[in-house]
């Protein structure tokens, strides 16, 4: 199973647009959206089925027995998070709690022990092609954890198949990108054409090589400044970088997102060149196949 996930180094520069037009074009065998703090594949994929939810457990956090605790006040001296605190009684704050257990090992009363915390959750859509997405509680931690059960839940339900998976991951370069990144296939990274842009890309091509992973460059929104997308293709030219395409601003897309249709629908110039950008994928997909 070959897995080619979508990334950019920063919000805004459609990489969620360039996920769900190959999602349309490529047809592949199963799909993740890995921006498990704000996922919003599922909006433009228009997933209706039922789904196979399951809870995500994140870190253990702490629980106080009011009736064991006897007041003594350590356990909220010790924690270095101020997760701790009292009124009428001890209470432990989950969003700051860090399930260190510094607090459980303290109490002598033993009046504090840690458990499981719901911190999202995850869904997968068996029907093909088949979807796993996730989202995490706001606050909750572990991003990194959850990001990788998502894609392990779609390896599981999908562990013969020969064909293309396809991740859209979250923007940025922090844990998430990290999880999603480790054990992919390609990283197709979507840039704009600005001096922002490039310094976003440079930065998530560091993490893809620091990872061992290919990557290949599609700039999005071209044609909105020739001379910063001329800095970027001669920089993908000094890194060795494949250019799988150039793709023009075209307020088509935008229409066409907002009616919940595939982009690389229709006869405009961004939908021809989506699907120059797909025909790469396949000979990408053809080549890693032999």
């Amino acid at each position: 199973m070959k897995q080619l996930l979508v990334l950019s180094g920063k919000g805004g520069t459609g990489k969620t647009t360039v996920s769900v037009a190959l999602a349309g074009l490529l047809n592949p065998a199963g799909l993740a959206d890995c921006d498990v703090d704000a996922p919003n594949l599922h909006l433009s994929l228009d997933r209706n089925d039922e789904g196979i939810p399951e809870v995500y457990h994140g870190m253990d956090v702490a629980r106080i027995d009011p009736d064991r605790c006897t007041g003594c006040n350590l356990c909220e001296e010790h924690c270095r998070f101020g997760a701790i605190s009292h009124g009428d009684q001890w209470r432990v704050d989950t969003s700051f709690c860090e399930g260190c257990g510094v607090c459980q090992w303290i109490c002598p009363a033993e009046a504090i022990r840690m458990e499981p915390h719901a911190a999202g959750e995850m869904n997968l859509y068996p029907d093909p092609p088949v979807f796993s997405t996730a989202r995490l509680i706001t606050g909750a931690g572990n991003t990194g954890l959850l990001v990788t059960r998502v894609k392990n839940r779609l390896r599981e339900f999908l562990p013969e198949t020969k064909g293309l998976t396809l991740l859209d991951g979250s923007p940025g370069i922090g844990c998430p990108v990290i999880a999603s990144v480790t054990g992919t296939d390609m990283v197709l990274l979507v840039a704009e054409p600005s001096v922002s842009g490039l310094s976003d890309l440079q930065r998530v091509l560091k993490t893809t090589r620091i990872l061992r992973v290919p990557a290949a460059v599609v700039i999005n929104k071209a044609d909105i400044s020739p001379e910063h997308t001329e800095m970027l293709e001669e920089w993908c030219r000094k890194e060795e970088l494949p250019l799988w395409g150039r793709i023009p601003w075209d307020p088509d897309v935008v229409r066409q997102v907002n009616r919940g249709e595939s982009p690389a629908e229709g006869s405009g110039p961004a939908a021809m060149a989506l699907r120059r950008v797909a025909e790469q994928v396949i000979a990408w997909r053809d080549e890693k196949s032999e």
